[in-house]
């Protein structure tokens, strides 16, 4: 796997992460003392962010060096 291909696969697998835990920050599914919680502005940006994530996922998957 060539390094370009492997950096496109961590970016959008720590894009996805983010976004899902945004997500569940913004709609208090995860609780804590964070100034995200239960606020629906942030369960939208992290699904942007995820959605962000699997385009490039698939990007990544669609554009990787054929053997």
């Amino acid at each position: 796997m060539e390094p370009r291909h492997r950096r496109l696969i961590l970016l959008a697998v720590a894009l996805c992460a983010v976004g899902i835990v945004w997500i569940g920050q913004g709609l208090g599914v995860i609780r804590g003392s964070s100034f995200m919680t239960d606020d629906m502005r942030w369960a939208l940006a992290g699904a942007g962010l995820l959605l962000i994530g699997l385009v490039v996922g698939w990007i990544a998957i669609r554009s990787r060096p054929r053997a």
